[in-house]
């Protein structure tokens, strides 16, 4: 991800009931720290698009990232993912390490332009067989195939018709997802119709610093109600086509807490909440849009007819969401950016931020080290986050869907070759203890995947970026395991994580 982007646009407070101190205050572990359930789920992930590269064969339609990739000025170093990881064509090496590694779920997307070039009519059967190749792969291998719908790649003549402010698009969306679920149905089980659903239609259409480029709220509005429509439609799409799926989603969200204890800023830590971590989940679990903004929901401007509540809601198998970072927020109604607070997800973007909508100013801190992508190392947040989103949906079971770090750590011929990153071992191993410490509070979370089983194509930083455990060299494809990835196979291989 191109995560310095997302967290900085992103709305999620779930530490918003949190007193400022409590932030700061890290709890000893119990003696028990680091341990995980029998059959806990280890896993990687990665998405279509930054990895698979191959981007004009076998039928395959252009994308809307294709397209921004190759729109002048768009990426860092003008990269393209043109050939990205060459994953399209490695995928088997790449699954032979996640088992190397011990792994137990491959969490991988599909890329919509593969299956439908135009993003309707009838799909394409080179696409298809290229994914169930990967799902066999996978289950060969001894690892659960875990299917993302839409990480991000819109086919570009979607876009054409309106893009996702279209409502027309939750009708085609659905219709993609039965069409996969009818062909790897009887093998692929666990489904996530959406990666981070809130960045696609705030980056995308509110902001423009991700494809299409747009920057209007309205249009933001409408491309999030429509996101929410294509949530459940395809949710009954995919039952419909397999007695065997569980279908939940992927949300971005990051734990929020107020700046002061003032009841001003901890409402604001409130509608960051609402606004990011709930904005798609209580819709799917409630029907209904959380309160996230200082004026009544605006359905008229986001398109809200009658009966939308009822498509809306779908009761998800399992709710999962990626943890990267923290947020400290504060109230910015009546100051000089009150209206143009700033929102964010994963990343801040203040030169295009303005929302007078939610009156919030967000933070990234640096009380933690920084990551080389400039995040914030905050453990303690997957803890807050896991055990509230618990207490507010009734201990569902969870998935942590991703959450990883980038450091550019690279071979270094002292060791033979090998990648030495502690940094990102001790990211990992501060972060499991507190998620081993929300399950022994009573949190049902079933599975753990890393970001990422490679480095790989960081959207907007191109190859900026490194997250993989993997170390690629993008010269000749060369794969090698960093040190991380070696302690994070003895992790899944012990089910325990070591002080």
């Amino acid at each position: 991800m191109d995560r310095r982007s997302f967290l900085q646009h992103s709305m999620a407070a779930a530490g918003g009931s949190l007193l400022p101190g409590a932030a700061h205050a890290l709890p000893s572990a119990p003696a028990n720290a680091g341990a995980f359930p029998p059959n806990f789920l280890w896993g990687m992930a990665t998405a279509a698009f930054q990895v698979e590269g191959a981007w004009r064969e076998d039928g395959k339609g252009e994308s809307i990232w294709d397209r921004f990739c190759h729109t002048p000025g768009k990426i860092k170093g003008a990269a393209t993912a043109d050939v990205a990881c060459d994953h399209y064509h490695r995928y088997r090496e790449d699954i032979a390490i996640l088992k190397q590694l011990n792994q137990k779920s491959y969490r991988f997307s599909i890329s919509w332009p593969r299956i439908q070039p135009s993003g309707t009519g009838a799909p394409n059967p080179k696409g298809l067989d290229h994914y169930s190749r990967v799902v066999d792969a996978a289950l060969e291998a001894g690892i659960r195939p875990f299917c993302t719908l839409y990480h991000w790649d819109l086919p570009q003549a979607l876009e054409d018709r309106g893009g996702w402010p279209n409502r027309d698009l939750a009708g085609y969306f659905a219709e993609y997802a039965g069409i996969l679920a009818k062909h790897l149905g009887d093998r692929l089980t666990i489904w996530a119709p959406f990666n981070m659903p809130w960045t696609v239609a705030y980056l995308g259409y509110a902001v423009g610093s991700f494809p299409p480029g747009r920057a209007s709220y309205t249009d933001f509005l409408k491309a999030a109600h429509t996101i929410n429509l294509a949530q459940g439609e395809s949710f009954r799409s995919i039952k419909a086509a397999s007695s065997k799926a569980q279908v939940g989603s992927a949300y971005g969200m990051s734990p929020a807490y107020p700046k002061t204890q003032s009841a001003e800023d901890r409402a604001a830590a409130e509608r960051y909440h609402a606004f990011n971590n709930l904005y798609f989940l209580e819709t799917a679990m409630r029907g209904r849009y959380p309160n996230a903004f200082v004026v009544p929901t605006p359905y008229e401007q986001m398109g809200f007819r009658s009966g939308d509540d009822k498509i809306m809601q779908v009761p998800l198998d399992w709710l999962g969401f990626h943890y990267y970072t923290r947020r400290v927020v504060s109230d910015a109604r009546g100051s000089a950016t009150g209206s143009t607070g700033t929102v964010a997800t994963e990343t801040q973007d203040t030169a295009h931020g303005g929302d007078p909508w939610t009156q919030l100013q967000s933070e990234m801190p640096a009380e933690g080290p920084l990551t080389d992508g400039g995040l914030e190392v905050w453990p303690r947040g997957i803890y807050d986050l896991v055990t509230r989103i618990s207490r507010e949906y009734d201990h569902p079971i969870i998935e942590i869907t991703e959450s990883g770090c980038s450091y550019l750590d690279a071979p270094y011929a002292e060791t033979n070759g090998s990648v030495p990153d502690p940094r990102r071992i001790a990211f990992f191993r501060d972060e499991l203890r507190e998620l081993s410490r929300a399950i022994a509070d009573g949190a049902r979370v079933r599975a753990f995947h890393a970001w990422s089983l490679l480095d790989n194509f960081e959207w907007a930083d191109g190859y900026a970026e490194r997250y993989g455990m993997t170390y690629v060299d993008f010269r000749d494809q060369t794969r090698t395991v960093k040190d991380s990835g070696k302690w994070y196979g003895r992790v899944a291989a012990n089910n325990r994580v070591e002080a």
